[in-house]
């Protein structure tokens, strides 16, 4: 089939569903995966069972229409809000974002988020779709707290600099050992690997979305030069930086 044919096949599919909130039904059985679809201007249209639970309401038709400051504590409700704005300024995903929630009976805990921006058919942006898992923490001493969760944000927002493990452990107030370890437990990869696969997923938005130069591209994303950034970038793609840019322009 051509890229063509496939395109149709998908369009006239999703449009013939009779129930456009199909992801939502599909997602009600699942208990540590909260799913959301909101507005550009932060009112929730769709929402699962897992998210209803977690706000402590009755029904989803409590949630909807409504925005993140009518349902989380404002503290919340403000990183929310930053999240979403960044996502419909940039029009990027938001990836594994370590973040508080709070359970029910307003037990706090922890869960990786992920958001999306949906497009119309004109590809202008408008709304956002979260989805969340919890994090089930097996002890009390492997606790995630809100130290460990800024270095986390930090490493997201500065991967194209020069971090080490010990400077990132000291910032977290843990000792690097259990800084590596609570990495792991979260998200089942080393320090370094994170911010070697912060950086990969950087770049591969770079190459597939803009025309930027592959030189500039790898001091963008913290490689000190291009050999370097084609060398680790294939090792962990199994592809060239060029051979991504030119599989992306085939695609379109």
């Amino acid at each position: 089939m051509t890229d063509d044919t496939i395109s149709r096949l998908r369009s006239d599919f999703f449009a013939r569903l009779a129930t456009p909130g199909y992801v939502e039904v599909m997602l009600d059985p699942v208990p540590d995966i909260v799913f959301a679809i909101k507005t550009r201007e932060g009112r929730y249209v769709s929402v699962n069972e897992a998210w209803v639970k977690r706000c402590g309401l009755r029904h989803k038709s409590e949630a909807l229409g409504r925005t993140a400051r009518d349902l989380f504590p404002a503290h919340m409700a403000a990183r929310y809000e930053a999240q979403d704005e960044k996502v419909l300024k940039t029009g990027l995903p938001l990836i594994n974002s370590l973040d508080l929630i709070l359970r029910i009976k307003g037990k706090a805990g922890w869960c990786l988020s992920n958001k999306v921006p949906l497009r119309d058919d004109r590809g202008k942006i408008i709304g956002i779709a979260s989805f969340s898992k919890d994090l089930i923490e097996p002890s009390r001493a492997a606790h995630i707290d809100e130290k460990f969760a800024a270095v986390v944000d930090h490493m997201q927002a500065n991967y194209f600099e020069q971090m080490g493990v010990d400077e990132l452990a000291r910032m977290a107030e843990l000792s690097t050992a259990q800084f590596e370890r609570r990495m792991k437990r979260v998200f089942q990869i080393s320090a370094a690997q994170f911010i070697s696969k912060t950086r990969i997923d950087a770049a591969l938005q770079a190459l597939t979305q803009t025309s930027t130069p592959l030189g500039q591209i790898a001091v963008d994303c913290g490689w000190y030069d291009h050999a370097a950034f084609s060398r680790q970038f294939k090792q962990v793609t199994g592809l060239t930086p060029s051979e991504v840019r030119q599989l992306a322009i085939d695609v379109r």
